[in-house]
Formats: C-alpha cells, sequence, structure tokens
C-alpha cells in the first residue's frame, strides 16, 4: 500500500471503504517482510488523517499465531515499540522468568504505548484483540463498527 492510498483511506473512513467494496474492517497489507509498510501506514493515519496523537491510540493490533522464526523477536518488538498491541500464539522464550514476562505483558505499554499477549488458543487472542480495539475505538471517539 502506497502512503497516498493509506492518506485516502484515513480521509475518507475505513468503514465507507470497505463497505463500498464489500470487505470486512480488517486489511492485510502484506507478510511478515511488509511490516514497515504497515507501520507508515499508522503513523500517515496520525499524522495527515488527524486519528489519534500517536499510533498507540489507533485501534490496531498485531497478531503472530504461529510464528516460525527468530525474526518474529525483532518485528514483535519493533511493533510494540511502535506502539502496536501485539498477540503471539507461541510465547518468546521469557515467560520462565515472572518480571520479563510482566514487563513484556504489562509494563512495557507505559514507556512505549504497545505491549504483547501469550495466547496459544486463537479465540482467546482474538478476543484480546477486539477489546483492544474497542477500548481505542471508544477512546477516540469512533463511529459504531461496521458489523455488529
Amino acid at each position: 500500500m502506497k502512503p497516498e492510498v493509506a492518506l485516502d483511506l484515513a480521509g475518507k473512513g475505513l468503514q465507507e471503504i470497505c463497505e463500498a467494496v464489500g470487505i470486512p474492517p480488517v486489511l492485510h497489507v502484506g507478510s511478515c517482510v511488509d511490516n514497515s509498510r504497515i507501520l507508515m501506514t499508522l503513523t500517515h493515519m496520525v499524522n495527515e488523517g488527524g486519528l489519534g496523537e500517536d499510533i498507540s491510540d489507533l485501534p490496531v493490533a498485531g497478531a503472530a499465531p504461529e510464528w516460525m522464526s527468530e525474526k518474529t523477536v525483532s518485528i514483535g518488538f519493533y511493533f510494540v515499540v511502535s506502539g502496536v498491541f501485539t498477540t503471539l500464539g507461541i510465547p518468546f522464550p521469557v515467560e520462565g522468568s515472572e518480571n520479563l514476562t510482566r514487563y513484556l505483558t504489562e509494563e512495557l505499554e507505559q514507556i512505549v504505548g504497545g505491549k504483547f499477549a501469550f495466547k496459544s488458543d486463537p479465540i482467546k487472542a482474538a478476543h484480546l484483540m477486539i477489546e483492544h480495539i474497542d477500548r481505542k475505538r471508544e477512546a477516540l471517539k469512533l463511529k459504531e463498527l461496521m458489523y455488529a
């Protein structure tokens, strides 16, 4: 997705565009190598679209339900420190440390705006993302969701 398209999306409203083309209000912007594009789109939504003051204000979430390479560690942290709530189906090998796990899943959010959630059950992970998105939508005073 080119930045010009992202600006258009932010200007028109995602719901309006999704309704026009008949898709649910979930966009996939590419594979793991395209994550910088996703973050650039979010940046444009904030800077040009006027939606929130920071990426962490946006109703978005990242997910890696079955990650399989160490690259996920760096990409996941890139998302989290950019302010995106990110769920992982397979936790990083840190759960032996309660302090580090608490830091990554709770405390980090106060510092960078994003945090991790480790949930092997995809339904529970989806519910966490929906709850996060709902809180962010409410804080931004956005219109009702496209689908109830």
